[in-house]
């Protein structure tokens, strides 16, 4: 089964799905392991890989390393076009369509499609949508590009219609990551009244109570990943709040 499929699948069967974020900058190869077995144990729908700005060389190691310690799908959530590793299942083909930079519209996916053909990993075209979170993120810095202002629902909601309308497999929207404060309900609510394409929703998710609201405004896939740095235990309470059907 295809990884977009499988995630759908997931979404279907638990009335949403939950990605957990692995940033290979910042945790060490005993501490990825540990964590991706974790993650397979608890019942978590798939694992993304990537960071901002990537300081590790070695990304194709700690893509297999994770894949050696669950069965899980490992999706690549890239920084730009050189975070490629040929051993993932698949890729956020992320087009960040909330900023003006034409480097992360269309310049950096030329730079990787030749490479991901090659490779021979699954793209899943994402509309990836930076909205204003209390804080200067790392994506901001690193892309160039102001996000969406956080009580200007009409403006993100006609980012999204234009991201489906581009044929765009679903929408992601990102506080960031460290963001002070997460995505707004009201912002979710409105995106999901005008799109029918899946609704991620990541950064600054730090409580599992946080995440059932994104969940029941309308999300279909929460990312969490710092959170998880700091106390790996909130793991099931994260599945348990995202998951409002058990099987």
């Amino acid at each position: 089964m295809a990884v977009w499929e499988r995630l759908i699948s997931a979404k279907e069967r638990f009335g949403a799905g939950y990605l957990v974020l692995i940033d290979p900058d910042k945790l060490d190869r005993s501490q990825l392991i540990r964590l991706a077995e974790r993650c397979g144990e608890e019942g978590v729908d798939a694992l993304l890989v990537g960071t901002s700005f990537l300081m590790n060389e070695l990304l194709d190691e700690v893509v297999r390393a994770i894949k050696s310690a669950c069965d899980l799908p490992v999706i690549l959530f890239p920084g730009s076009s050189h975070h490629l590793s040929r051993y993932a299942d698949a890729i956020l083909f992320l087009s960040l369509i909330s900023g003006r930079n034409p480097e992360f519209l269309i310049g950096e996916h030329v730079k990787a499609a030749p490479f991901i053909k090659r490779f021979g990993i699954e793209a899943i075209p994402t509309g990836y949508m930076l909205i204003e979170s209390g804080s200067y993120t790392s994506v901001e810095f690193m892309s160039g590009t102001r996000p969406l202002p956080r009580d200007k629902y009409d403006i993100a909601c006609a980012h999204a219609i234009a991201a489906e309308l581009l044929g765009m497999k679903c929408v992601y929207l990102e506080a960031g990551s460290g963001a002070k404060l997460p995505v707004p309900n009201e912002m979710i609510s409105a995106v999901r009244s005008q799109v029918g394409i899946p609704i991620i929703v990541g950064g600054g998710i730090r409580s599992p109570d946080v995440a059932r609201e994104k969940v029941e405004a309308g999300a279909d896939f929460i990312v969490t990943g710092n959170v998880l740095e700091e106390d790996p235990k909130l793991l099931s309470e994260f599945v348990s709040a995202v998951h409002l059907r058990r099987p």
